[in-house]
């Protein structure tokens, strides 16, 4: 099911100031294709889960619309929309077994599609299947690991065969190693089922890693959408990125004379712009230490951590809070004499953005 938000704004009263407008969705205006995993990214109280909330209903907008498909669904209460959700806390009912928290949302169904109590069975075993839990129906919640209960919530969301699967930051509470096979899961769930979904982090790397597109939030707007590796390797500001990647992006301080890219006073790129102050900015992968390279730093020391090996090093014009990381592999011949260290750098991994705006020049 396609997902289309037209102008989408949410804003709420301030609870300190009364007066004081908050805006937690600005003017939200684009197309989630059929059948794909979105990740919707960015830090927290950017707007994340109160968009998850317009769309499934728990919010109403203050202005804009909201489609499923050709449907507009804006007006539509959240149990007429079609919509699965799985929260942060699992929200499982602990006195009731795992078949009964699943086939919970069966019972609720009236009319036509209330259904008797073999298909309610039948429908909740394949929803487990599905997930993998199927040896675990008769356990309560508190017998289970967090692993498990996350997805005895995401059986019970996909087994009313939603349109829409809305999933609300659904690893916090895991471990890093659960975290890991729990979205390699989620991410299979989706490929088998097709089902459109959302899925809400603040963690890039968990977003990038199964998501076929991401959408990086700040303070309600919209700052990119695209493929992950897309957004990664051409962030439209400065704000993206440094939100994207581990370790950070090193943000300098420079400026543009004659079309050439300075930091201090050795040039690092070309950009075909006025001559202006700007940041700029370079991946840690983008080092590349060469005794005659053009960008020198004070040495400070070697970090290994298996695979890779980090430089760690310092520049005064460098603007980040931390040092200066360069990733390099860890059979890599390093010469830091005097106590410097000079790099040639990969041009794709540094970006140039304007003093003021932060745009991407």
């Amino acid at each position: 099911m396609k997902i289309v938000l037209e102008h989408l704004t949410k804003q709420f009263i301030s609870r300190h100031n009364k007066k004081e407008i908050v805006t937690a969705v600005n003017d939200f205006d684009f197309e989630i294709p059929d059948g794909k995993l979105i990740g919707l990214l960015g830090p927290s109280g950017c707007g994340k889960s109160t968009t998850l909330n317009l769309i499934c209903g728990l919010e109403e907008p203050t202005s804009g619309r909201i489609y499923f498909d050709e449907l507009d669904v804006t007006d539509l209460p959240p149990e007429n929309r079609g919509v699965g959700m799985v929260f942060q806390n699992y929200a499982l009912y602990p006195h009731l077994t795992v078949r009964q928290n699943i086939v919970f949302p069966l019972e609720n169904l009236k009319g036509e599609q209330k259904l008797d109590r073999e298909t309610m069975n039948n429908k909740a075993l394949e929803a487990a299947k599905l997930v993998q839990i199927e040896e675990l129906m008769e356990r309560k919640p508190n017998e289970m690991s967090g692993g498990q209960q996350q997805r005895v919530a995401i059986a019970r969301a996909l087994v009313k065969q939603p349109g829409v699967l809305l999933l609300d930051e659904p690893l916090s509470n895991l471990d890093a190693r659960l975290r890991l096979q729990t979205r390699e899961q989620i991410r299979r769930i989706q490929k088998e089922t097709g089902i459109t979904t959302i899925f809400v982090t603040h963690d890039q790397e968990e977003a990038m890693s199964i998501s076929d597109m991401i959408i990086v939030m700040k303070s309600g707007s919209l700052m990119q959408m695209g493929k992950p590796q897309e957004v990664y390797s051409k962030p439209v500001n400065l704000f993206v990125a440094k939100f994207l990647g581990t370790p950070a992006i090193n943000v300098f301080d420079g400026y543009v004379r004659d079309h050439k890219v300075y930091i201090g006073d050795d040039a690092v790129g070309e950009r075909n712009v006025p001559d202006q102050e700007v940041h700029v900015a370079i991946r840690p992968e983008g080092f590349i230490p060469d005794p005659e390279g053009y960008f020198c730093c004070d040495f400070d020391r070697i970090e290994t951590t298996g695979r890779d090996t980090s430089i760690v090093c310092h520049n005064n014009k460098c603007t980040s809070d931390d040092d200066i990381r360069a990733i390099v592999e860890s059979d890599t011949q390093i010469n830091n004499k005097d106590g410097k260290i000079r790099f040639r750098l990969k041009d794709s991994k540094v970006h140039v953005f304007g003093k003021t705006d932060e745009k991407v020049l």
